[in-house]
């Protein structure tokens, strides 16, 4: 049994990584070509876009883990089943069952890598790739903003013009305001140097203050500012939400509700980061009855296609889902895990209808 069992998983490891590897691939070409665009720009020339192609891998392969294991899995049983190796298999004491059960301890494996890749690889790689980029066209991280970065701390309001790719800020205003939101003082720096902890350095200071005297106007050369806004936090600017740690979502969620910002958007970000890597054994379990038919209707190319769709679908769900939790303020951990568990069921449900045929 020990030998059925390890023939099976080396077949499905195997398939699924050539199918990993090929997906990986694929993807890489198409951000090569993407990329191709800002050439020129700068200094990133062709071998940094190189690069970061290869530093946007990683990425790729949290994303396609699942849709491999999927993919990897029809192959290999639909190849067992046209060899009648799977009917063996049945034949010498393992049930669809057990069968199913084996594949999703397989399954749990491709879940172990996903969690390495997404909170670990990933993350860090995503995030050195969008900084060398900015370095090399010397472009700014909140220049898409038309008013720059708006952060609140407190009672607060801090305006960000400029950040660069190495978290300097620049032309920055902050606006105070007391309980009744009266404003009670305007900070305007034209520069921010990050020192340790929560500390600034600031230069070129002009500070406005709204006294009932009247108004004050000082200026600085330079002092330091202590402020919630942090490194960690400009990072939040050079990735989306959906290709951050856990960790630093995490942090970044409890800075917005300790200063009474909407969070749901990477609220539900932090969840599918906890249950997306669990999805690759749905998705080997959802392999097994599309690639066993009695009657053998279908070519292998027929079954992969429909894996392919299955796969696409599943992604599909998952983003229609959180969009939909987004706009109706479903709850995170709902607009993420329902459509894992709508595909658990399909699978249940197809391995329990092929058990009675």
């Amino acid at each position: 049994m020990r030998i059925i069992v390890r023939y099976l998983t080396s077949e499905v490891l195997r398939t699924s990584a050539f199918v990993f590897t090929a997906l990986s691939t694929l993807f890489a070409l198409f951000d090569l070509m993407n990329e191709l665009d800002s050439l020129g720009k700068g200094a990133y020339s062709f071998w940094r876009i190189l690069f970061y192609v290869l530093l946007s891998v990683p990425g790729h392969l949290y994303e396609l883990l699942p849709v491999a294991a999927l993919i990897g899995t029809l192959v290999a049983l639909s190849r067992l089943v046209e060899s009648s190796e799977f009917t063996i298999i049945l034949v010498s004491g393992l049930s669809m069952r057990r069968i199913a059960g084996y594949l999703m301890l397989i399954g749990l494996l491709f879940t172990v890598l996903t969690f390495v890749f997404g909170e670990i690889v990933a993350p860090v790689s995503d995030r050195y790739a969008e900084q060398m980029k900015l370095k090399a066209t010397k472009a700014l991280v909140a220049q898409s903003f038309r008013s720059g970065l708006w952060v609140r701390d407190d009672h607060n309001f801090i305006n960000v013009r400029e950040v660069t790719p190495n978290s300097n800020l620049r032309d920055i205003n902050v606006y105070t305001f007391d309980d009744q939101f009266r404003l009670l003082r305007i900070y305007r720096a034209a520069k921010g140097t990050f020192l340790h902890d929560n500390v600034w350095r600031l230069s070129g200071i002009d500070e406005t203050k709204f006294t009932p005297a009247g108004i004050q106007v000082a200026h600085y050369p330079g002092t330091e500012w202590r402020s919630v806004l942090t490194p960690a936090i400009m990072n939040v600017l050079l990735i989306a939400p959906e290709k951050m740690a856990t960790f630093d979502l995490w942090a970044y969620i409890e800075h917005l509700h300790a200063n009474h910002q909407p969070a749901k958007r990477y609220e539900i970000a932090l969840w599918s980061k906890l249950v997306y890597p669990f999805a690759a054994p749905v998705m080997i379990l959802l392999a097994l009855p599309f690639a066993y038919h009695r009657p053998r209707v279908g070519s292998v190319s027929t079954r992969v296609f429909a894996g392919i769709m299955l796969g696409l679908g599943y992604h599909l769900f998952n983003r229609l889902f959180a969009y939909i939790g987004l706009l109706n303020d479903w709850s995170p951990i709902l607009s993420v895990i329902l459509p894992t568990l709508i595909f658990l069921a399909l699978g249940i449900f197809l391995l329990l209808r092929l058990e009675s045929a």
